[in-house]
């Protein structure tokens, strides 16, 4: 079935947006950080501090910018400055990979296993009790993810690093695109790998690419039909990065209707910082993120109650279910979600739910999953985080 979805690229108040939109509906969006020390980006890092109380590492990667580096990854590290003996001492220099943003008062997060991703693949270095092989999405069935196991080129590349091979890979029909893209990220890594030793502290060894080409190649193929910008520079890229891909793109020229007024993104945008979400049925949601936790509550609202309560319920809680697995991915809201449906009557109908959240929440490409009813009938959901929510993103730029 073909997808009418989109991926647009355009400017909102001052800031560059990367959105997923479908049925006039974000599914996902991210804003453009405008930051030097940006998530993917390589440096030779300095390590400040060591707190053995928190486990934590402390790099300086210039300019005074420090980032946390969990000290389970010592023996891993490149210590460049000294001859290595599995730890990490003051003073150390060693390359490493940013992978979270800083998020409120915490700090960025680093690593010293080096990676680089494609839209079909990932190759990093390996932990040495890593087990050796072509690593497969298990979001993928099980007759793909033996396929791919057993193409040989893939596995030469997984005797000297570790190879992913991501979702996306399971929508091509030839493999030559993932064998390419693998090769290319292995040798991109080799010679980062050998130009480490040679460059000064605080020199970056690799620069990421732009947010919008990672949320382009993170986003499902058979989500959207297209990527759309009206921005020249942006469109200069993304020839660069996608031009001899599936991936269609063009340049959005009309000036007399900018592309986020023909789709309306100020009106969405503002939909998803606002607490209340309306249901097709009359039925809302409030979402409310605290300090420890999300709160999210269910109303009957507008809904027109027949004599059969429990058939609204059920008919609410499942229209909430699918509203609530798309907000929490187009918002970014992550950690404990807890749930308030409406009350059932019958168990069944609660087991019933659960089940249809855990199928909905499977979609999401962060970790989510329900966790169980507590007591007091609320559904608890966990989402990994990754970055920070969208409002965050969005209010603090």
């Amino acid at each position: 079935m073909s997808s009418k979805g989109k991926i647009l690229i355009l400017k909102l108040n001052g800031k560059l947006l990367s959105l997923l939109i479908r049925d006039n509906q974000i599914l996902s969006i991210q804003v453009q950080k405008q930051n030097e020390y940006a998530v993917g980006n390589i440096y030779v890092g300095k390590v400040k501090n060591i707190s053995e109380n928190i486990g934590a590492a402390f790099v300086d990667l210039g300019q005074g910018y420090l980032t946390f580096l969990p000290l389970t990854e010592a023996k891993y590290a490149h210590v460049m400055n000294r001859k290595s003996d599995g730890r990490i001492k003051i003073g150390d220099e060693i390359p490493v990979q940013i992978m979270k943003e800083p998020m409120k008062t915490k700090l960025a997060g680093v690593t010293v296993l080096l990676s680089l991703s494609g839209k079909y693949a990932v190759v990093g270095t390996r932990r040495k009790e890593h087990p050796d092989g072509v690593q497969v999405s298990s979001k993928l069935n099980k007759k793909m993810q033996v396929r791919f196991r057993e193409i040989e080129d893939l596995q030469k590349t997984a005797e000297q690093y570790q190879l992913i091979v991501r979702t996306n890979a399971g929508e091509l029909n030839d493999d030559t695109p993932l064998l390419t893209e693998a090769h290319m990220l292995s040798e991109q890594l080799t010679h980062i790998l050998q130009i480490a030793d040679k460059r000064t502290c605080y020199s970056c060894l690799y620069h990421g690419k732009p947010a919008y080409i990672s949320f382009v190649e993170n986003a499902y193929k058979a989500e959207y039909d297209e990527v759309v910008t009206d921005i020249a520079e942006v469109y200069e890229t993304l020839q660069e990065h996608l031009t001899g891909t599936d991936i269609p793109f063009r340049l959005y020229e009309d000036a007399m209707l900018p592309l986020h007024k023909l789709y309306a993104v100020e009106v969405r945008v503002k939909e998803l910082l606002d607490k209340n979400v309306w249901l097709k049925s009359g039925g809302y949601l409030v979402i409310e993120p605290t300090e420890a936790l999300v709160s999210i509550d269910v109303n009957s609202g507008k809904y027109e109650k027949g004599k059969d309560q429990e058939e609204t319920a059920l008919k609410i809680n499942m229209e909430a279910a699918q509203m609530i697995a798309v907000q929490l991915r187009a918002r970014n809201l992550s950690g404990i979600i807890m749930v308030d449906f409406i009350n059932f009557k019958k168990k069944e109908h609660e087991k019933q739910l659960v089940e249809y959240m855990r199928s909905l929440l499977k979609k999401d490409s962060v970790t989510a999953d329900v966790v169980d009813m507590t007591g007091l009938g609320l559904m608890e959901i966990t989402r990994k985080k990754v970055n920070p929510s969208f409002r965050e993103q969005y209010i603090s730029k």
